[in-house]
This record gives C-alpha cells, sequence and structure tokens, in this order.
C-alpha cells in the first residue's frame, strides 16, 4: 500500500466531533491575535512600572532627618511638634510615625503595635499595581506558548489539507504558520522578561522603604520608653 493510498485511508477514517471541529476552526483564525494580546500587557507593564516610579519619587523623604528630628524632640518630650513636623510628609516613614505620635500617650508597646499595624497598610499602598507586573511576568510565556500551539495546529491542518502533492504555495503557507507560532513564543518571553524585571526592582525599593520605616519605629518607641522610666524615676 503506497503512501498515497495511506493518506487517502486516513483522510477518509478522520471523524472529528463537534466540539474538536469548533476548535480547529477556530485555531485555523492563527495567532495574531494572541500577538495583540502580549503587546498590550507590555504596554500594561510599563505603564504600571513608571506609574509606580514616580509615586516612589514623590514619597521620598529623608529618613536621618525625620530621626534626628524624633531624637530631638523626643528627649524634649515635645510630641506636637515631633507630629507637626511629619503630618504632612507622604512618605511612609513619615505616615507611619505620626500614626504612632497620634497614641503616644497609650505607652510604648501600643504605639510599637499601632505602627506595626500601619506599617502593613502602607505596603498595601505602595504594592499597588505589583500584582500586575507578577501576573504578566508569569504568564506572558504561558500565554505565548498558546499562540505558538494554535500556529502548529493550524500548520498540521494545512498540511493535512495540502495533501501528498505540495504546490509551493502550500509549502509556504504551512512554514509561515509554524513561524508565526515560534514569533508567539518569543514574544512572550519578551513580555515576560521585562515585567519581572519591573517587579524586582519595585519589591527592592519598597524593602528599603519598610526598613527605614522600621528603623524610625524603633527610635521612636526607644525614646518613648525612656521618657516612661524617666518620669517613673
Amino acid at each position: 500500500m503506497n503512501a498515497s493510498v495511506l493518506l487517502a485511508s486516513a483522510e477518509g477514517e478522520l471523524h472529528t466531533g463537534w466540539l474538536t471541529g469548533v476548535l480547529l476552526e477556530f485555531a485555523r483564525g492563527g495567532a495574531e491575535w494572541i500577538l495583540w494580546i502580549l503587546v498590550i500587557l507590555s504596554l500594561a507593564s510599563f505603564v504600571v512600572f513608571f506609574e509606580r516610579l514616580a509615586f516612589f519619587q514623590r514619597s521620598r523623604t529623608d529618613t536621618e532627618r525625620i530621626r534626628r528630628m524624633l531624637m530631638d524632640k523626643l528627649t524634649a518630650r515635645d510630641i506636637d511638634s515631633a507630629l507637626a513636623s511629619v503630618k504632612d510628609d507622604p512618605s511612609m516613614q513619615a505616615r507611619v510615625v505620626a500614626y504612632g505620635l497620634r497614641d503616644a500617650e497609650r505607652g510604648p508597646a501600643a504605639v510599637e503595635d499601632l505602627c506595626r499595624g500601619a506599617v502593613g497598610v502602607e505596603k498595601l499602598r505602595y504594592e499597588r499595581g505589583l500584582s500586575v507586573l507578577a501576573t504578566i511576568g508569569s504568564n506572558a510565556p504561558f500565554i505565548g506558548l498558546f499562540g505558538t500551539v494554535m500556529g502548529v495546529i493550524m500548520a498540521f491542518d494545512q498540511l493535512r489539507g495540502a495533501g501528498s502533492e505540495q504546490t509551493a504555495d502550500q509549502s509556504s503557507a504551512v512554514m509561515g504558520a509554524i513561524a508565526e507560532a515560534l514569533i508567539a513564543t518569543g514574544v512572550g518571553l519578551l513580555v515576560a522578561i521585562p515585567a519581572i524585571i519591573f517587579y524586582n526592582v519595585l519589591k527592592s525599593r519598597l524593602k528599603k522603604e519598610v526598613a527605614s520605616t522600621a528603623l524610625l519605629v524603633e527610635t521612636m518607641v526607644a525614646y518613648l520608653r525612656n521618657d516612661d522610666s524617666t518620669r517613673g524615676a
């Protein structure tokens, strides 16, 4: 039995179900729409990254200046003046310190607990949009892979339709479908890599903000404890 007979037999035995036929028809549309999705996701990652960079820039503050201010004001037991120095500062450090100073009369332990909760709230404010970068970075390769699968399905479908004798145009169409499939994988990686880099850069910045905030909280609590012990004496 020669190859043409085998191919004809295989084509005669090919009975796809309704759902398979629908999905096959969907795959014949190609993977270009998936490439557009990846382009949109790439633009979204850049928008989120630069928006967060601008936010971090607006929220920058001089941690050492606040620390020296706390040491001076709390040594002089001038809590109201210390609060006035930070209440209009939009940074995480100043907002957390102000939150603790408002309830300084409740004691160092209460202030420490309140500031810990305030840090959690501030982290949510700073982390806004980071989940978008994480989602794009982790899922863009799979979206590209889906485009690759669609392209491969289309290529094999065209190969099957060409039969045993392929013309130059048919061979070119098959090669084009395979090339489109590989492009989808490449674009998926090209979208994911910057998104992951953006996410790591912003997380690193956030860790620095949290660490400097913790330093200020510990300084404030230490001076409040010293004030309590002085009063007790």
